[in-house]
């Protein structure tokens, strides 16, 4: 069973952003199978290096999109993706040089990011793009 279920009331309502959390999840499902099943620790790492490459990119084009349509609140989303990039840096780092490892505080702080940032400051924007013809 997966960690986080997707489902219709995570969708932000445009098509390419709903993709992107859709994968995301993924991850953090993949994540969470490998620490269930006790995964070697370069798998783990593996696994965490690809998300945080993806939420990246991600956030980027969130971004990117913000500001082509001169979303408002650009400036507070980007501070909230970037508070999140280093929090997971950090604990790339710490787990690289053995001094952390994966664990349910860990899960439940990437599934509660995510839900959250989804569920806030992500479907604060349905209504913007969908206003301006993004979907």
């Amino acid at each position: 069973m997966d960690y986080i279920q997707w489902s219709d009331n995570l969708s932000v309502g445009v098509q390419v952003f709903d993709e992107e959390h859709k994968n995301l999840v993924g991850f953090v499902n993949r994540l969470n199978n490998a620490l269930t099943i006790g995964s070697a620790k370069k798998t783990m790492e593996e696994i965490l290096s690809s998300l945080i490459r993806y939420t990246i990119i991600h956030f980027k084009h969130e971004e990117d999109y913000m500001a082509l349509h001169g979303y408002p609140a650009l400036e507070k989303h980007r501070a909230e993706h970037e508070a999140l990039k280093a929090q997971v840096a950090d604990f790339h780092e710490r787990f690289v040089a053995g001094k952390t490892t994966f664990s349910l505080e860990l899960m439940t702080f990437l599934r509660d990011w995510l839900t959250n940032h989804i569920l806030g400051s992500d479907m604060a924007y349905r209504g913007f793009f969908n206003e301006r013809g993004v979907q």
